[in-house]
């Protein structure tokens, strides 16, 4: 079964997600500049968002994406009541956990600059790693019973790919990494595949960069004038984004339990509508939700992307806003691909207009659009 958000939302002026020279992110779609906000962008705001923390922090169900695994197991050792200098022989080795770095300066993600670094870091590992809360605890006590086999003689000439071979941790328990899954280079660690697929939100309309030239006081100056200047490119556009959830995948990674399954989904549809990007918000304050929120749940694993109906770039008329004009374009072309490739899927839409959208349900609140989404969920496996 597959689980589909569209969304529309309108933000006023702001730089949400910036590239490296500090402007807002674009892309080139349909030969026009666009407005973008990353994925990666998006899924964080989704895994550090209030609807995740309230229904998973209190069970340890969220991850944590450090290079800080050393300490946290250091923790977990003294926990465990184990004392120096077993302590430090255990977590010294610790270092080598993940992608070895041969080249100063390598430009990977996840990763710091050079060895010297990191031996400088001797409470980090070399790899940015995502973890589950959870993961922590048995991997101390693995790492804890494979030291205490092996002997400190031993386990000081041993490599940590020999010691971590082993150790392969239970099905993740971690809902966000179930959900956007994780890629290591450590065998202390399982891959886990994604469940939950979500697109580069891009511009409706064509971008209009513009800039905030400002200038900054000193209160204790004898003289007039600026004590500094700067400028700030920012944008204001409508924004579709789309999310996809495969069903059967996110159980799977769950380990079978459809109870935290469903909870995740419908915090994924939380988060999705209401986090935000935290980019210059003390600058700009757009806190701007969603006009239009449409969900689809379909049995045919098919995702399908309606970003094409913004090929031809949205545009504000006289009769008509640009989100108006936006969510028309958008029922057109539904209403195309639908009849094209004979597709049925069960919908049902938010829209603050409170206009009916073609082929779905009408709800009139995101409680409402929640609660049709539950009743869509399979009650067993």
């Amino acid at each position: 079964m597959l689980i589909q958000f569209h969304i529309l939302q309108n933000y006023a002026p702001s730089n949400l997600n910036r590239d490296d020279t500090g402007a807002p992110k674009d892309a080139v779609f349909g030969g026009v500049r666009r407005g973008r906000i990353s994925s990666q962008c998006i899924k964080r705001s989704i895994r550090r968002s209030t609807a995740f923390a309230e229904n998973f922090s209190q069970d340890d169900l969220l991850g944590i994406r450090t290079r800080k695994l050393p300490f946290l197991i250091k923790e977990e050792l003294k926990r465990q009541g184990v004392d120096e200098p077993d302590l430090s022989l255990i977590v010294d080795k610790l270092s080598g956990v993940g992608r070895k770095i041969e080249k100063k300066n390598q430009d990977v993600e996840g990763e710091i600059e050079g060895d010297a670094e990191v031996a400088e870091k001797e409470d980090m590992v070399k790899q940015l790693m995502f973890l589950g809360k959870n993961e922590i605890r048995p991997m101390a006590s693995a790492l804890l019973e494979t030291y205490k086999k092996m002997g400190a003689k031993e386990w000081g000439k041993a490599d940590i790919e020999k010691i971590t071979k082993g150790l392969k941790t239970s099905l993740p328990r971690s809902v966000d990494i179930a959900m956007f899954g994780r890629m290591t280079t450590s065998d202390a660690f399982e891959d886990v595949s994604a469940a939950v697929q979500v697109a580069h939100a891009i511009s409706t309309n064509a971008l209009n960069q513009e800039f905030d030239y400002f200038t900054a006081v000193d209160d204790l100056a004898d003289e007039p004038g600026a004590g500094m200047i700067g400028d700030i490119e920012f944008n204001s556009s409508t924004y579709y984004k789309y999310v996809n959830v495969h069903w059967e995948e996110l159980l799977v990674n769950l380990g079978g339990d459809m109870a935290v399954a469903e909870q995740g989904v419908l915090a994924l549809l939380d988060a999705v509508v209401k986090a935000h990007p935290t980019g210059k918000q003390n600058t700009f304050a757009a806190f701007n939700l969603p006009d239009l929120v449409l969900v689809e749940v379909t049995d045919a694993n098919l995702p399908v992307s309606y970003a094409n109906a913004f090929l031809k770039p949205a545009k504000a008329s006289h009769d008509a806003t640009l989100m108006q004009n936006s969510i028309a374009q958008l029922e057109k072309y539904i209403e195309k691909v639908t009849a094209a490739y004979n597709l049925h899927p069960k919908r049902a839409c938010l829209n603050l207009d409170g206009e009916e959208f073609p082929r779905s349900e009408r709800v009139k609140s995101l409680d409402e659009l929640k609660n049709w989404l539950k009743a869509c969920l399979p009650r067993e496996v």
